[in-house]
């Protein structure tokens, strides 16, 4: 409705509120994770009177450096003023504003009011008492916004404005190159791998480069080593297993799970489409919106761009949308469809625009199950802000537990599964935010893990085969790399692979494992549900070993709240480090550091789940005397006598614990390959699967086999 209003300065015609303009400065890109300085104004339209509101809101998603006001000299110290007769104060609340827009700077003004035309300058990063500024988000993006609200009347209904600011955010100075290389070739054919580029957050600094190589003469597994001609970074590729033929199962590097802008992620989906297949250099991409955020029109459009991005033999895409009720009601479920026509069933409707929907909701776990309609739809149980509660399975449509993701990892779903009784697979994948499916650094936000990704093991790359593969189960887990593993039984003249179910009459199978891993082999962990039946390494540690391994990890609960910390000290008496690996320290911002003296590391750290810490060196072998000094206690260890199995402290929660181990004397192989009889199997099914650990701190999960006894 138009209003004729009269003040001092003149008449004006306002359709509702002319609720005023914003602007930053600089607008030129912005380096993800630099420290900056940028100037935000806000030019009133409307007076706002005493006690109203501006209110700048940023994406859930953002890891930007959180605003503070007192430390003129601290890292994000931010200032503000005004030009109007009052006091503005500030309030930064990370829950401030509706999803995904959560995290909010909150602007009173009070002892007067902002009149038409008054401004309020906040400057975030202000270096002017030596503060380094104000780190931008570790992530890129096209248009990282400053969304601007008003509250004018001061009746704390807040108004957006028409406009908004925003910058770009783009890759900074490279530091890192990584290697990708097809998981299988055929002797004599040529094939094509590339060579990328990443700053410091693991951005791409462009598109990988494609190397093209002739092709090798004979059946082997190979690995390449590229390096870039202007910066001189190299890196070694993943393994390639090199075979005589190409009629065997394929191996194929899936990420089925990430979200972008329209619901809780960063960027349009067609970015995250591209960084799949061009940067991240998949073979397989899912996309897993938020249900409750999924409108019709985007799942429309899921469809739309899943079936034009899939290309047989190049890129195989699959549309779904995460289901997201709460846990007592089920939890998290990855839904997907093998092509498109699939009918999304919510859990709720309650951020789409009107809580409206032509399609029908479905508010348990058991609803899902029973309306899923579309082309093979299949499942997997997650864990994400919610967790799965896996008690309501459908063992013809949920095949597969998560276990790890970015949000930290989860092998306590894969027990919950074992437990009840149920047939699944094992998968990991990304749940990655930040539009980079399938390569998904943490940030410095909540996530505390490097994503993950699956292995499927499929006839040929095309959506028919890979649908068959996941039904069947016959695929594996990683932390994020791309290892080699076999894993089969023999079960008298029957031969099974992972995910296959198999009768046995016999009092035992002969288990086969082969693994080519990306860094050196920690143990392998044979598992017949949840019992370990053995535990293997490539060598026997030395009595006196001057390598020691050293981590802590799990989580405190299984929801939200389950990040544990850490921060604290190593020392070494009566000994000295001469050198130390890091393991997961994935946050540029929080790295382990070594004093001076050569005798303590200090460090800021979390888990959610997964695994972090150090391999030592030390100067003198089985010497000395190991302390630990950190949040979640003190724990010392004699070294004289520390031997492969080491030293161990269980400390509540979901796995949380310190280990101290000894490492031979120098890193192991790659490779490891054995046989293991498998025997006292129990009547009825025997989930028999393998856990690799690499003494860099990655992880591996096979697919059970399930051996099923009379």
């Amino acid at each position: 409705m138009s209003q004729r209003i009269s003040t001092e300065k003149g008449e004006r015609n306002m359709t509702d509120f002319e609720l005023g303009s914003a602007e930053i400065t600089p607008t030129d890109a912005v380096a993800a994770g630099s420290n900056r300085t940028i100037v935000f104004t806000y030019t009133a339209g409307h007076p706002i009177d005493d006690s109203g509101y501006v209110k700048i809101a940023f994406q859930q998603v953002c890891d930007f450096g959180e605003p503070q006001f007192d430390d003129p000299t601290a890292p994000n110290y931010c200032t503000v003023s005004t030009t109007g007769d009052c006091r503005i104060f500030p309030r930064y609340d990370p829950k401030g504003n509706l999803r995904p827009w959560s995290k909010a700077l909150y602007l009173q003004i009070r002892f007067g009011y902002l009149d038409e035309g008054d401004q309020i300058r906040v400057v975030f990063g202000d270096q002017t008492g030596g503060s380094p500024g104000w780190r931008v988000q570790s992530f890129c993006e096209q248009r990282f916004v400053f969304r601007t609200f008003v509250d004018p009347i001061a009746t704390y209904s807040f108004k957006e404005l028409p406009s908004s600011p925003w910058f770009e955010i783009v890759a900074g100075a490279p530091v890192r190159a990584v290697c990708i290389a097809p998981a299988q070739v055929t002797v004599a054919q040529p094939f094509r791998y590339h060579l990328k580029l990443e700053d410091l957050w693991g951005n791409p600094i462009a598109e990988p480069r494609p190397i093209e190589h002739p092709g090798f003469e004979t059946a082997d597994i190979k690995v390449m080593t590229a390096t870039d001609p202007d910066t001189g970074l190299s890196a070694q590729s993943n393994p390639v297993e090199v075979v005589a033929d190409a009629t065997g199962p394929g191996r194929f590097w899936a990420d089925f799970h990430g979200q972008s802008e329209e619901t809780i992620g960063t960027n349009p989906i067609e970015h995250y489409f591209r960084f799949g297949r061009d940067f991240a250099l998949l073979d397989i991409l899912g996309h897993q919106g938020n249900d409750f955020q999924v409108t019709d029109m985007f799942w429309k459009k899921i469809n739309r761009l899943a079936d034009e991005t899939c290309v047989p033999g190049r890129f195989v895409t699959f549309p779904g949308y995460e289901w997201s009720a709460n846990t007592p009601l089920g939890g998290d479920r990855n839904v997907y469809f093998n092509g498109p026509g699939g009918k999304i069933t919510r859990s709720s409707c309650e951020l789409l625009p009107g809580r409206e929907s032509r399609f029908p909701d479905s508010p348990t776990a058991a609803d899902l199950f029973k309306n899923l309609d579309g082309p093979g739809p299949f499942v997997f149980a997650h864990v994400g802000g919610r967790y799965a509660d896996v008690r309501t399975h459908d063992p013809e449509i949920e095949v597969a537990m998560e276990v790890h993701s970015c949000w930290g990892t989860f092998e306590w779903l894969l027990e919950d599964a074992l437990k009840l009784g149920y047939r699944v697979g094992v998968c990991a994948n990304s749940d990655d935010h930040k539009a980079r499916p399938g390569a998904a650094y943490p940030g410095s936000g909540k996530f505390g893990s490097y994503g993950g990704l699956t292995c499927v093991r499929a006839d040929r790359l095309d959506r028919d085969s890979v649908h068959a593969a996941v039904m069947a189960r016959h695929f594996y887990a990683t932390t994020g790399h791309r290892p080699i593993l076999d894993v089969d039984l023999s079960v008298g003249a029957v031969q099974a692979v992972m995910g296959d179910i198999v009768d046995c009459d016999e009092d035992e199978a002969l288990l086969r494992v082969r693994y080519v891993g990306t860094g050196a082999v920690d143990r392998i962990s044979v598992k017949n549900g949840l019992q370990t039946v053995a535990v293997l390494r490539p060598e026997a540690g030395a009595d006196a070993s001057h390598r020691i391994k050293v981590t802590w990890s799990g989580a405190e609960v299984r929801g939200r709240n389950r990040m544990v910390a850490w921060d604290g000290s190593l020392s070494v008496d009566g000994n000295q480090i001469e050198d130390f690996d890091p393991i997961n320290f994935w946050n540029p911002d929080r790295q382990i550091t070594l004093d001076t003296t050569g005798s303590a590391l200090r460090w800021e750290s979390v888990t959610t789940g997964g695994v972090t810490g150090a391999v030592l060196t030390l100067r003198q072998a089985g010497q000395g005397t190991l302390r630990l000094d950190t949040a979640q206690g003190e724990f010392s260890c004699d070294l004289t006598d520390l031997d492969a199995d080491g030293r161990k402290w269980e400390l509540g929660g979901i796995a949380k614990e310190v280990e101290v181990r000894a490492l031979p004397d120098a890193p192991s192989s790659a490779e490891m390959t054995f046989k293991l009889p498998i025997r006292s199997l129990a009547a009825g099914d025997n989930p028999i699967y393998v856990k690799v650990e690499q003494e860099n701190g990655a992880f591996v999960w096979s697919s059970p086999i399930y051996l099923v006894r009379p």
